[in-house]
């Protein structure tokens, strides 16, 4: 059983006005202590994960459940993928309605165990069946989005390990505007926007048709397993992102360790994490926040 545990979250990337960067970082606190709590308790990274995307799925400040970012057709489409590196079991939903939490969803499909990915109709019947309830549409659209907010935040997401030893990886978003109905991107997929086995585990943020040529979680996890530290790992996974696509995006990471690492290419991208190992660098039990600006 491992000693040390860490909780790293983000709110995604994108621009964040003056006014707005304080409650993104608020959410994204409010979202690892949620995590932080269940860890310290001794449960598991994967229940630590999922609670974290909740919270941000919940506040309308972010693209993910409550607030997500709407189609050409005026829809919220989500997407969400969740990953416990013992085992490599994995769920996914995409391109999904009415589902308040679709996190809670892909959580569901990983356990029954038959798929990985459900979309759609498909996700929704799913949902019924295991006891996940649809919302309005209209509950998920905030007034911000309604009125074609286009310079929207990106997806959410959480990388924790536990006492145990264990890394579980959650991602959630709403995707990008004014997208095509049914278009799917990174965040739904294993390996692109979401990855964790025994040694890493990895969320992505960003431009999801990038992410998804460059496999983007899973490279930042094999930079791991070459030995590089997750810092290393997230600069260079980052680099060869804009490097190969021109694109902007960023990502969270931590490893067996407990150690957090965290890059980005795009203007704000606000992380929050709680490690054991930081407890006696930082106040607040650990806690520490940043936003990133113009650098």
């Amino acid at each position: 059983m491992s000693t040390n545990f860490t909780i790293i979250v983000h709110g995604g990337t994108g621009h964040y006005a003056d006014n707005e960067q304080a409650a993104a970082l608020a959410g994204c606190r409010t979202a690892a202590l949620s995590g932080w709590d269940i860890l310290d308790r001794g449960g598991t990274a994967l229940d630590a994960v999922e609670a974290a995307v909740i919270s941000l799925e919940d506040n309308p400040m972010f693209n993910a459940g409550t607030g997500a970012t709407l189609n050409a057709l005026g829809e919220v489409e989500l997407d969400a993928s969740i990953m416990d590196g013992a085992g490599l079991r994995a769920g996914a939903v995409a391109a999904v309605k009415r589902i308040r939490n679709p996190i809670s969803l892909a959580r569901k499909i990983m356990q029954d165990g038959r798929h990985v990915l459900l979309v759609g109709d498909g996700a929704l019947r799913f949902a019924a069946q295991v006891g996940v309830r649809e919302c309005p549409e209209e509950t998920l659209i905030v007034e911000r989005q309604r009125k074609h907010w286009q310079e929207q935040h990106g997806t959410v997401g959480a990388v924790a390990l536990d006492r145990r030893g264990d890394i579980a990886a959650a991602t959630s978003t709403g995707g990008i505007f004014d997208k095509l109905p049914g278009r799917v991107g990174d965040s739904a997929l294993i390996g692109c926007g979401t990855y964790a086995d025994a040694i890493a585990g990895v969320s992505c943020t960003g431009n999801g048709e990038a992410i998804i040529k460059t496999v983007l979680a899973k490279t930042v996890v094999e930079f791991v397993h070459a030995g590089h530290s997750p810092s290393e790992a997230a600069q260079q996974a980052t680099a060869l992102l804009q490097e190969k696509t021109q694109s902007e995006g960023g990502l969270i990471i931590v490893n067996q360790q407990g150690a957090v690492g965290y890059a980005h290419a795009t203007r704000h991208m606000p992380i929050c994490y709680i490690s054991s190992l930081d407890s006696r660098r930082f106040p607040f039990d650990g806690f520490t926040s940043k936003i990133y600006l113009d650098i």
